[in-house]
């Protein structure tokens, strides 16, 4: 039920065929999603498998999917996941006989892949030249020249230290993008528009990139300022085989990271598309490339594209693929490292339909559109009931998002036969996902999706801060649309008034006959109170707001988190996330969690006379907005700092974030 296989194309359905054989047991170096997905496919073909885990994730969804599961250390991922002594180790004890590692972070590993293919060991995944060659965007900028491929202008070598990066930054002319050479997941990344936030930028990147990837090497180019980032899905094979799989649209960004994707893309013409994949070929048959990997592009206003990076592992914005081609590119990667030839010719690449993917993450999309949250899972429902929806996650209802890996809930992705059924459904699909426990970027998801720009393909890598320029504030509603949950609001309160007196389906004091059906109500939104009158028409609420009257209708079954309700024929899928006994409470209203309270008329006149709860002044303390770990103290006590100067770094799932003092004072 989580596929969104397209039966209609039989060549490209992923049916495993038993007479192939492969591999026995397949140990996943990974977690999360990524590795359900992979376990997900070796049990399609007969393969068995082997997680390791760190100490925080011994329960983890991965971990309960595979027959077999190893810790392999504590919670950092320099001690556990990315342990490769420890993996090897439970490579020899469990006898697998390939493994599955992310390869954005195994470069540093070469020589213990080497040594696994010694050993008979067989890496699913390309060959360890190319995850060199392609890992360093240094030598991958050079040899993509070298294959005709066009690069972006920038400088070649590796930056030595601050003073040198501001000199090639002034010869290349601002801005500057500042990255880490064997970077990716927009990690180690920043723009630079003058020499101080090149230096800030250089130190930073470094830092980053050396704790991400354990290799600080940088190397600057010139920022193509308002791109849109496309890129190619490639398939090669070890007898010499590659294929461009079109396409995916990736320019909905934040902090350099993908938030929406969806392929196709609604800019490229064929011949666009054409060009772009037989390039991004060319460069995969220079380094002898042979498995999936995607070769990215900036391209600009006018069509031209230019060379990104190549990333030499299975891309989080795959399903995409994976849903308008048919293909499983999974199992063509473990059929690859076998060393089977491509059962398919560029001819036979479809595009059928169009999928998109939102990135839900646990995230506060009102923190810079998106800063960390942790917390246990406390309800967690994925919605696979909408139609052709396909949810990858490695969570479940219980698990914790923890400060020590992505903050990356699932991926949802919806296919439809053209672009506008795909994002209906993803607008139903995120409409009907139950996240409880963390905070979620589900109302930046939903925004996007039906911005009209979004809708109309006008977008770019700027398209958040150029939507979105003083911030991301939720979903702005307009008179009906306020008019629709006032009249929600107050016709859930009677509701569960009604049902508050009754026991076992009969009235709580039989001898009290209330016949009560009129309630006069004071509901207060943002900085508005409105005065709503209620009356009850069988299951359906007559509701007057504003002078204006609305039939809200719905099953009212309070126990469950989604509640479908249809508001003078139009149907809304709302969630009531919290309320208390002073009857504040929480909606989920078009993705966004609006905060009401519904009062009766006469404990609205009331509370009035109730004292106000003083605001706390937190003017002199400095309050990290997100979990994480203080990496760098820059004053100590007694010391002045003036507004806007850096007090300590705090690192957070993997980025580094500078705090600055909010006003002039002594620490």
């Amino acid at each position: 039920s989580r596929w969104c296989l397209i039966t209609s194309h039989k060549l490209y359905s992923s049916v495993y065929d038993p007479n192939e054989k492969t591999f026995e047991k397949l140990l996943i170096a990974n977690r999360g999603e990524i590795a359900c997905r992979v376990i997900k496919t070796c049990k399609k073909m007969g393969i068995k498998t082997v997680a390791i885990h760190s100490d925080v994730d011994a329960n983890a969804v991965h971990v309960k999917m595979a027959d077999e599961a190893v810790c392999v250390g504590p919670a950092p991922t320099s001690k556990s996941y990315l342990n490769m002594d420890a993996i090897m180790e439970v490579i020899r004890k469990t006898r697998a006989q390939a493994v599955s590692l992310n390869v954005s972070i195994c470069c540093s590993f070469l020589s213990s892949l080497s040594l696994q293919a010694s050993e008979g060991v067989t890496f699913i995944g390309p060959d360890t030249h190319a995850i060199q060659a392609m890992g360093d965007k240094i030598e991958s900028k050079l040899l993509a020249k070298n294959a005709k491929v066009n690069t972006i202008p920038g400088f070649d070598g590796v930056v030595k230290d601050a003073d040198e990066a501001v000199r090639i930054a002034r010869e290349i002319g601002y801005p500057v993008m500042i990255k880490a050479s064997a970077g990716g997941g927009g990690k180690g990344m920043r723009i630079a528009w003058d020499d101080e936030e090149t230096r800030e930028g250089f130190r930073f990147s470094s830092q980053e990139a050396a704790s991400s990837f354990g290799d600080d090497r940088l190397l600057i180019e010139k920022f193509i300022d308002n791109p849109r980032h496309i890129e190619i899905q490639v398939l090669a094979d070890k007898h010499g085989n590659a294929l461009w799989l079109n396409e995916r649209e990736c320019s909905i960004q934040r902090r350099n990271q993908k938030v929406v994707e969806e392929a196709p893309s609604t800019f490229l013409d064929p011949e666009t598309r054409r060009a772009m994949g037989e390039q991004a070929v060319a460069l995969a048959k220079a380094v002898k490339y042979s498995s999936a990997g995607t070769v990215e592009f900036l391209v600009d206003s006018s069509k031209n594209f230019y060379f990104l990076e190549m990333n030499t592992r299975l891309q989080v914005e795959h399903p995409v693929t994976e849903c308008i081609t048919g293909l499983d590119l999974v199992q063509e990667m473990i059929r690859v490292a076998k060393g089977y030839p491509l059962r398919h010719k560029q001819a036979d690449i479809p595009i059928n339909g169009w999928a998109v993917e939102c990135r839900v993450y646990a995230e506060d999309p009102y923190k810079s559109f998106g800063l960390p949250s942790i917390g246990k899972l406390s309800q967690y429902q994925e919605p696979l009931h909408v139609p052709s929806v396909r949810v990858d996650s490695g969570i479940q209802q219980g698990s914790d998002i923890s400060i020590y890996y992505d903050p990356m809930i699932s991926k949802l992705i919806t296919y439809g036969s053209n672009r506008a059924e795909a994002l209906r459904r993803m607008e139903e699909a995120l409409d009907n996902y139950v996240i409880r426990g963390v905070a979620h970027n589900i109302s930046l998801l939903r925004e996007v999706i039906v911005h009209p720009r979004f809708v109309q393909g006008d977008i770019s890598t700027k398209f958040l801060p150029e939507v979105y320029p003083e911030g991301f504030k939720g979903h702005k509603l307009t008179d009906l649309e306020r008019r629709q949950l006032l009249a929600t609001a107050a016709s859930l309160y009677v509701a569960e008034q009604l049902r508050s007196q009754r026991f076992l389906g009969t009235p709580r004091i039989p001898i009290a006959k209330s016949k009560r059906s009129s309630w006069e109500l004071s509901v207060h939104l943002g900085d508005g109170t409105y005065p709503v009158a209620v009356s009850k028409d069988g299951s359906s609420f007559s509701v007057e707001v504003d002078g204006m009257k609305l039939n809200v209708t719905s099953e009212w079954n309070l126990a469950s988190p989604l509640l479908s309700v249809t508001i003078d024929g139009t149907q809304r899928t709302i969630q009531r996330i919290s309320r208390n006994a002073s009857g504040e409470t929480s909606i989920q209203f078009l993705g966004t969690v609006y905060k009401l309270q519904i009062l009766t008329k006469v404990a609205a006149e009331l509370s009035k006379y109730m004292p106000e709860k003083a605001a706390e002044d937190t003017s002199s303390i400095l309050r990290s907005p997100m979990p994480g770990t203080v990496v760098a103290v820059s004053v100590k006590p007694g010391d002045m700092v003036s507004e806007g100067q850096e007090i300590c770094v705090i690192e957070a799932m993997k980025m580094q974030n500078s705090m600055i003092a909010a006003k002039t004072g002594k620490v």
